[in-house]
C-alpha cells in the first residue's frame, strides 16, 4: 500500500484532532480556529490533488471521510460541554443529531458490506453540503468566543445543520435500500 499526498493530508487532519480538543479545553479559541482553518485547507488540497493529479486511492476513500468525521465529532462534543469555554455553546441535541447520523451511516455501510458485499459508498452532493455546513457551524461557534454578536447567526446555522444532517441521513438510508446487489 502506497501513501499518496492526499492520504498524508488526511492523516494530518486526524493528527490535528488532539491539538484542536486541547486548545478548546484551554479556552484558546483563536488557536482552535487556526487548527480548523489548517484542517479545512488540507481537506480542500486533499480532494484537489487526488482528482487533479490522479492520486485517488482505496485507502483515501476511507481516510478522507474518517478524518472529517473525527474532527466534526470532536468539535461538536467539546463545543457542547457547558461552561467549558467563552462563547456560544452547541445545543446537546444538535450534537446528538450529528453523531447519530454518522453512527447510522456506519451501521448501514457495515450491514451492506456484510450482507451484500458492498464496498463502495459514493458520497452525495447533499452529504458534502452537510459536512460543509457542519464545519462552517463549528467556525461560527468558535468565532462567537471572539465576537458575541454572532451568537444568533450560530444558532440559526445550527438549526440548518440539524435539518441537513437529518435529511442527508435519511437520503443515505433510502439510497442504500435501493442499491442493486453487487454483481
Amino acid at each position: 500500500m502506497t501513501f499518496t499526498i492526499p492520504n498524508l493530508l488526511s492523516l494530518l487532519r486526524m493528527a490535528l484532532v488532539g491539538p484542536f480538543i486541547i486548545t478548546l479545553i484551554n479556552g484558546q479559541s483563536k488557536k482552535a480556529l487556526l487548527i480548523v482553518a489548517v484542517a479545512g485547507i488540507s481537506d480542500v488540497l486533499d480532494g484537489f490533488i487526488a482528482r487533479f493529479f490522479n492520486q485517488s486511492s482505496p485507502l483515501g476513500a476511507y481516510l478522507d471521510p474518517l478524518a472529517d468525521k473525527l474532527l466534526i465529532t470532536a468539535a461538536y462534543v467539546v463545543l457542547a460541554i457547558p461552561g467549558l469555554r467563552h462563547g456560544f455553546q452547541i445545543p446537546v441535541w444538535v450534537t446528538v443529531v450529528v453523531i447519530a447520523r454518522d453512527v447510522l451511516l456506519v451501521i448501514v455501510a457495515l450491514v451492506l458490506y456484510l450482507a451484500a458485499g458492498v464496498r463502495q459508498f459514493p458520497v452525495s452532493l447533499l452529504s458534502k453540503a452537510t459536512t460543509f455546513l457542519q464545519i462552517g457551524a463549528v467556525i461560527v461557534v468558535l468565532l462567537t468566543g471572539l465576537r458575541p454578536e454572532l451568537e444568533s447567526a450560530a444558532l440559526v446555522l445550527l438549526y440548518i445543520v440539524a435539518a441537513f444532517t437529518l435529511v442527508s441521513g435519511f437520503d443515505y438510508v433510502w439510497k442504500a435500500g435501493r442499491r442493486p446487489p453487487p454483481s
